[in-house]
């Protein structure tokens, strides 16, 4: 779970419930109607915009990327790929068959250098899932980033609505406060639609495709040493620049600090 996203949501929800509490009554915000143009008119813009497919299947692979928490760490690949290395060197390349790796891109491509496929072919099918993955959370991005777009404008429509309304039936001059907040609700609902969900999500995604981008080069490296059967130091040396400055400067970083080495390096697989 990634608490930060949690935290974000429910703190936004909690400071303005309790901004709305301690200044007035809070049905008076409520409004079912407005609530109704906004959601609805986002919603038909977005399936309008990307295919329906599009909006259906990456929205929840989105929102799973955006409150999942990244359990691996690159510096596990690094020390689980030269372990591999040291065992294929004495075993061959068939004895990692067995090998019990959790990330099943890595586990793909360990398996299809135990089964001998040259490396042409493994870059070939590694570099081909990478891509299809990566699109799949830049679309759920640029989904939310459609979301928290048309909100507002759905929210400014809704108020233009009950504007209209409103100045269409003037004759008791009393009810234009109450009519007129009324119309503003829809802004305030497109408002904080986009702003405390619907963009903070499409930005996090983007951070977390461009990290998911630079794990995945790592992991196909890994898997490229592991396949070539290369000198252990020098595979180290090779996948080192993928880690960040800081974990290259102090050599350390492996979340996993106790147990035995192998099972330390199959919980981060």
């Amino acid at each position: 779970m990634d608490i930060a996203t949690l935290l974000g949501l429910t703190f936004g929800i909690t400071v303005v419930s309790l901004a709305i509490l301690t200044g007035s009554d809070f049905t008076i915000f409520l409004n079912l109607p407005g609530f109704l143009i906004v959601v609805g008119g986002t919603f038909a813009a977005t399936m309008i915009k990307f295919p329906l497919s599009g909006v259906f299947i990456s929205m929840p692979v989105g929102l799973r990327a955006a409150f999942m928490n990244d359990r691996e760490k690159p510096r596990d690949y690094i020390t689980l790929a030269v372990r591999l290395i040291k065992k294929a060197r004495k075993n061959g390349l068939i004895s990692l068959e067995k090998e019990k790796i959790r990330n099943p891109f890595f586990r793909k491509g360990i398996q299809m250098c135990a089964d001998g496929r040259d490396l042409d072919y493994i870059r070939k099918i590694l570099t081909q899932e990478m891509a299809q993955s990566i699109q799949r959370e830049e679309i759920g991005a640029r989904v939310f980033q459609a979301i928290g777009e048309a909100a507002p404008a759905f929210g400014m429509f809704g108020t233009l609505v009950g504007l209209v309304q409103m100045l269409s039936n003037m004759k008791d001059p009393t009810t234009i406060g109450p009519a007129m907040a009324i119309a503003l609700l829809t802004t305030l609902y497109g408002v904080l639609m986009a702003n405390l969900i619907a963009l903070p999500i499409a930005d996090k995604l983007e951070d977390k495709s461009e990290r998911e981008k630079t794990l995945r080069a790592l992991i196909i490296e890994c898997i490229f040493q592991v396949q070539q059967m290369a000198n252990p130091t020098a595979a180290r040396e090779i996948l080192e620049p993928f880690l960040p400055e800081k974990q290259r400067e102090r050599g350390g970083g492996n979340s996993y600090t106790t147990g035995s080495k192998d099972s330390s390096d199959r919980r981060a697989a």
